[in-house]
């Protein structure tokens, strides 16, 4: 499949989408279509269990909004949100390899994924902070931030425009892990591939069941835990699951 703006590479079972639109890799309308056609490609791929989406270049991840669109923001707004909620609520697990700055739409992309690893340099920092522009977050960041890190520090990071480099950034758990600068791609597949090898459908339900139990009262998401829990218990992955426990070996899930 040809994209215009992103790179999309599999590599066993983990799936690349490199955001690629230099210098800053910004977000316009072509790359959240080509985000997105990317995410189809891979959700049909079932070898595929993991996703990495980092940025071209070493200078960073996104810096946000490209802003010579702005005369379709609504328009690029609405196809934004609607995609990043859609990476939340991907069936397979989503890592953020944050390879520099992470600004405005870029740190609510990276919020939107599953893990963040965030590089240790100099002039990475992840951030929103569109109230120094007179503007507020449109893709997601007031409601991803505060539900990541807290209503306290969120507001602190929000309304005080505020940008923090990786260790700032891991103390109030915005991100999973630091990278230093060469070991960036290398500790995100290690990531994914860790995360490919669990059963998909149970890491599927997993992902479902804490996202959407977060946007709902705690009875419902037991329901939704629950209808979650019937649908594995019978599977083939789990039966292998518990037999290679009592095997004592390391199971081999298929998705089935």
């Amino acid at each position: 499949m040809a994209y215009e703006t992103v790179t999309a590479e599999k590599e066993g079972n983990i799936g690349i989408i490199t955001l690629n639109r230099p210098p800053t890799n910004s977000v316009n309308f072509a790359l959240l279509e080509d985000v997105e056609k990317a995410l189809n490609q891979f959700e049909a791929d079932k070898e595929v269990r993991a996703l990495i989406i980092t940025g071209a270049g070493e200078k960073g991840f996104s810096a946000g909004f490209d802003i010579t669109e702005a005369a379709r923001a609504a328009e690029i707004g609405d196809k934004g949100r609607a995609l990043y909620t859609r990476i939340e609520r991907f069936p397979k697990p989503v890592v953020a390899a944050i390879n520099g700055y992470a600004l405005g739409g870029g740190c609510e992309l990276a919020m939107a994924c599953h893990f963040r690893i965030m590089v240790n340099a100099e002039k990475a920092k992840i951030g929103c902070p569109e109230v120094n522009l007179g503007i507020i977050p449109g893709w997601g960041g007031t409601q991803r931030m505060p539900r990541l890190i807290g209503k306290t520090r969120a507001l602190d990071m929000l309304v005080l425009g505020k940008r923090i480099n990786a260790p700032e950034a891991l103390e109030i758990g915005l991100i999973n892990k630091v990278s230093q600068p060469a070991e960036l791609m290398k500790d995100a597949k290690e990531l994914a591939g860790r995360l490919a090898k669990q059963a998909p459908l149970a890491v599927k339900g997993i992902l479902d069941s804490v996202i959407r139990g977060l946007e709902t009262t705690i009875d419902e998401g037991l329901k939704i835990e629950g209808k979650h829990l019937n649908e594995v218990s019978g599977t083939e992955d789990a039966i292998e699951g518990m037999t290679a426990f009592m095997q004592k070996r390391e199971p081999q899930f298929k998705g089935k």
